[in-house]
């Protein structure tokens, strides 16, 4: 699958966004080393600290159902406009990588590794 294919099911993915507070409906595909696809959506609760992020989403699912390596993940908005992970989640993804990120950007699609994104990334134990 293609860094453009990834990002257009991250796309499809905002369709199970849960925003009803901000109606920013963010969508996001982790795909697992085996190739299996794990879609998220933002989950917004009116106490806006407790909202879980698209990419904190699928990445709680793929953990739930057993997955651990990751290759990628995109993230995308409904309207298309650029976005790209929140420190939060950037943080919680590098925890899992090395893994690439697929994002608009507003120069357009780009292919980014997580630890670019989050340079000198906290990290436990021996990968520290």
């Amino acid at each position: 699958m293609t860094d453009d294919q990834l990002y257009e099911q991250a796309l499809a993915a905002t369709a199970i966004a849960y925003p009803p507070h901000s109606g920013l409906h963010v969508g996001a595909v982790l795909e697992c080393a085996d190739g299996t696809l794990i879609r998220g959506g933002n989950i917004e609760f009116g106490s806006y600290g407790l909202t879980i992020c698209a990419e904190r989403a699928a990445l709680a699912t793929a953990i739930g159902q057993g997955h651990r390596t990751f290759t990628r993940i995109a993230v995308a908005r409904a309207d298309g406009q650029p976005i790209s992970p929140c420190g939060m989640c950037r943080q919680s993804l590098v925890d899992f990588g090395p893994l690439d990120v697929v994002y608009r950007s507003p120069g357009g699609l780009v292919t980014v590794p997580i630890t670019d994104l989050l340079p000198d990334a906290f990290l436990f134990g021996e990968d520290a």
